[in-house]
Order: C-alpha cells, then sequence, then structure tokens
C-alpha cells in the first residue's frame, strides 16, 4: 500500500489500545505508534508526510481540550481523507501522463505502482491503465521484480483484471527485449525524489533506466508531489532501507544459497535525474527533469 495512506490507518489501528480517559496517554500512544511505523521504511518519504499530518492534528486536538475518543475520530477522519486525496491523485496522475505512452507499443514496468501499491490505479499504472482505457495499444512487461516478485505477483495480476496484454519477465531479460525493439517506454513509480530529480525507487530501477538510455528509450517516472524531498539536494542522501537476508538466501522458504554466505540485499536503489526523461505528478508533467522545473510544476496548481 501507499506508505503514507498504510501509515496513517495504521496509526489509528495503534491508538485503539489506548487509554480511552486520558488524552494525554493517548497522546503519548500516538508518539508510541508514530516511531514505531517511521522506523518500518526509512526510504518512503510519504510514510513521514502522514505521520507528521497526523502529529499535528494530535498535538492540536489536544490542546483544544478534545476527548480520546474525539481524537480517535478525528485522527481515522484523517486517514480517510489521505486515502481520498491519493486515489484522486493516482487519476490526475493517469491523467497527465497517459498521452507519453505509445499508441501502440511496449511498455516496461519493474516492481509495483497500481491499486495495491497505491490507491485504486496507481502511480505508474495510472498511466498505463488511463492509456488503455483511451484505446492505446499497449503490450506491458512486467519485471518479476526480485527478490519478492512484486511486479510478478502484484502487478501482472492487476493489469490483467483491467485486460491490459502483460508478459512477465525475469528482470535479467530487459536489455533484450529492448535490444528487440519491443519496448517503447519505461514507467515506474518512486518512493522519495530529491530536489534534483534523483529518484529512489525498488531495487533494479537504476539498471533499468540505464539500459533504457543505452536503447534511446525514453524513462519515466510516476509519483505523487507528495513523494518529493525538496529538504534533499541529491539522491546521495536518500537513506536506503536494508532487508532481511532470507528473502535472498530462502526466497519464499526455499533456501537457494549455500549456510553462512554472506548477502547484501537493500530494497532500493537511485535512479540519476539524468537518465530520467519526465517525472509525472497530480500536479502536471516535469520535463526536463531539474530543480528549477521541478519547484515551478510542484509550486504550480497546488490545491
Amino acid at each position: 500500500m501507499h506508505p503514507g495512506r498504510t501509515a496513517a490507518y495504521g496509526v489509528c489501528l495503534g491508538l485503539q489500545t489506548a487509554n480511552e480517559d486520558h488524552s494525554a496517554a493517548l497522546v503519548q500512544r500516538f508518539a508510541e505508534v508514530k516511531d514505531y511505523l517511521a522506523g518500518s521504511r526509512p526510504t518512503a518519504v510519504n510514510l513521514f508526510w502522514a505521520l507528521v499530518r497526523l502529529e499535528r492534528l494530535v498535538t492540536g486536538l489536544q490542546a483544544s481540550g478534545a476527548s480520546p475518543p474525539e481524537i480517535r475520530a478525528a485522527v481515522l477522519d484523517e486517514a480517510c481523507a489521505i486515502h481520498d486525496e491519493d486515489r484522486r491523485m493516482c487519476h490526475e496522475i493517469g491523467r497527465h501522463g497517459a498521452r507519453l505512452m505509445p499508441d501502440n507499443g511496449g511498455v516496461l514496468t519493474h516492481c509495483n505502482a497500481g491499486g495495491l501499491a497505491t490507491s485504486e490505479l496507481g502511480t505508474a499504472l495510472a498511466l498505463i491503465v488511463t492509456a488503455h482505457r483511451q484505446g492505446k495499444q499497449l503490450n506491458v512487461f512486467a519485471d518479476e521484480t526480485r527478490p519478492l516478485l512484486q511486479g510478478a505477483r502484484l502487478t501482472a495480476w492487476e493489469l490483467q483484471q483491467e485486460g491490459v496484454p502483460t508478459t512477465v519477465i525475469c528482470d535479467s531479460v530487459a536489455a533484450q527485449v529492448m535490444r528487440e525493439g519491443r519496448i517503447q517506454a519505461v514507467i515506474t513509480g518512486a518512493d522519495r525524489i530529491a530536489a534534483n530529480g534523483d529518484t529512489a525507487n525498488k531495487i533494479g530501477t537504476y539498471s533499468i533506466a540505464v539500459l533504457a538510455n543505452a536503447h534511446d528509450i525514453p524513462f519515466y517516472v510516476a509519483a505523487p508531489s507528495s513523494t518529493f524531498d525538496l529538504e534533499l539536494a541529491g539522491g546521495d542522501s536518500i537513506p536506503i532501507e536494508q532487508r532481511d537476508t532470507q528473502e535472498v538466501t530462502h526466497g519464499f522458504g526455499r533456501q537457494t544459497a549455500p549456510d553462512g554466505i554472506e548477502v547484501y540485499n537493500p530494497a532500493f536503489d537511485v535512479t540519476p535525474a539524468r537518465l530520467i526523461k519526465a517525472i509525472v505528478t497530480e500536479r502536471g508533467v516535469i520535463e526536463p527533469v531539474s530543480e528549477t522545473e521541478i519547484r515551478r510544476v510542484l509550486a504550480a496548481n497546488r490545491t
């Protein structure tokens, strides 16, 4: 799910165990839940954005003398509002970005950025689904996305439900289908975007961007404005989550590497802005990808 939306609903669940009689106890419980959720995915900036938004709400309600049930109800209302906003943003991303998809051709995507990861149409998949509904003849190649196979297990299923012709490929096949001329565009989501446009996304995205650049194929990123972290000058400052080594050595419960072997398992990598043709947001398309253009588009059409 969308990290911000998930965090907001996670706070609602966490507050269910708070003391009903004292707002101070509820606020203390909120702080505990917030800290726990903040440590779950350091790369995803949306998560922190949602937690800060809820923190301001809870602090204000406590100062106004609201009761614990009132605070809890308000937090749930805010979580639902975040969900609704995300749904609308996904539709706008699809509307702005569908024109970037080929009228008749292949599109490669990596990991999952559909409704199962975000809301309704998704971010990257919003471009594909919207273009498909407009009558464009797309053939999607979905990377498996190792080691957890989000592309094979989630993206492929979502596109199948939508009726979009989809082919699952191993991550290592991407260069071959590009060389064969089967790919006319690449689209991925993002977990954090620095001020200069450097973009963190699921591990393997950087490789795909390099390959797309080598084959003169446009590489696009789709993400809501809340994914931008304008306090970070560039991608080198984006924290990268490290995942459990058993995701690699014992994928889905089956051992595929020797006991005691060293494993490096970063969950994300960073694609330099110079490899990104455009970034699609709910406020418009950022092209060229530069800090000046990012700030201009994000400042425009602010709702």
